[in-house]
């Protein structure tokens, strides 16, 4: 992120501090039950703190260090942090070379919510630093900073992934499920593509399906491969892409199929198909792309 102090950034982002040194605070307000961070320090230190949020990330850079449950912890790049909530804790870089790393902060109650289908109740994972692969990679996935157009339909396909997660790592039973009947999912998908262009909310698939939001998102994956939120994003890009080879705008484009801004549209294009908006559409005029040696 180069994005200087005081300068205007993508909606919800805002750099918090910085210094001579580098170090920098971003934080990311996001939509309701879920906020993100991400920093650089190198002499900056927290001091004894507690959220009322569980605390989730990854480092991933330098050695982080903090205070926690009475004993001092260590990560390093790669390794994922829990911290629960009301638990005290601080943090600093463990030495001269500096600190980064990503947080998310995620309301209780959401999570609660993901996990009463389930039968459970929030989950303590008694090891603050853990390497684990699964957990890395879905935290990964929502700590891209420069993907701030977070939905509802999104946060929710993620707390229904991150949930029987966090209940493996406090060594839960798995809790045992049972398949939504088909016909209530086919109805999501049908609904999804009839709206594919619309901010299509988890309730509205709630009233669909008549089942609740987190059920909805795991069956969901587990009858087509992905999640809804993925799913309408990935009809909406096929119909951009259909109107690229007509020659359309590609700003036209981006508001037509439901995307808040061009640059947006193209963050997810790229993405999608490995290359932007604007070479897929030079390509698909018959143009020569020249790449630079």
């Amino acid at each position: 992120m180069t994005r200087e102090l005081g300068q205007a950034g993508p909606r919800g982002l805002e750099r918090l501090c910085e210094d001579a040194s580098g170090d920098h605070i971003i934080h990311d307000a996001g939509i309701s039950g879920l906020e993100r961070i991400d920093v650089s320090i190198s002499r900056y230190t927290y001091e004894p703190h507690r959220h009322d949020t569980y605390g989730i990330g990854v480092t991933l850079e330098g050695v982080q260090t903090f205070n926690y449950r009475g004993a001092r912890r260590i990560s390093t790049s790669g390794k994922c942090i829990i911290l629960h909530p009301d638990e005290v804790h601080d943090g600093a870089a463990g030495d001269e070379t500096g600190l980064h790393y990503r947080m998310f902060y995620l309301d209780p109650a959401l999570l609660g919510a993901a996990l009463a289908p389930l039968g459970e109740t929030l989950p303590f994972v008694s090891t603050p630093v853990i390497e684990d692969a699964e957990l890395q990679q879905l935290s990964l996935s929502v700590l891209d900073m420069n993907d701030t157009e977070f939905s509802s339909l999104q946060v929710d396909g993620f707390v229904a992934e991150l949930a029987p997660i966090l209940l493996r790592l406090a060594h839960c039973r798995s809790p045992k499920t049972s398949a939504a009947p088909a016909k209530h999912l086919h109805a999501v998908r049908d609904y999804l593509d009839a709206n594919r262009f619309d901010q299509v909310s988890s309730g509205e698939l709630e009233d669909v399906a008549g089942l609740d939001r987190f059920t909805i998102a795991r069956q969901f994956r587990r009858q087509f491969g992905t999640s809804p939120h993925r799913y309408l994003l990935m009809r909406r890009l096929a119909s951009a892409r259909e109107r690229i080879s007509l020659g359309q705008p590609l700003a036209d484009i981006a508001a037509d199929t439901g995307f808040a801004d061009q640059a947006h549209f193209s963050r997810h294009f790229k993405k999608a198909y490995g290359m932007t908006p604007g070479r897929w559409a030079m390509l698909a005029a018959g143009g020569v792309v020249r790449e630079r040696a």
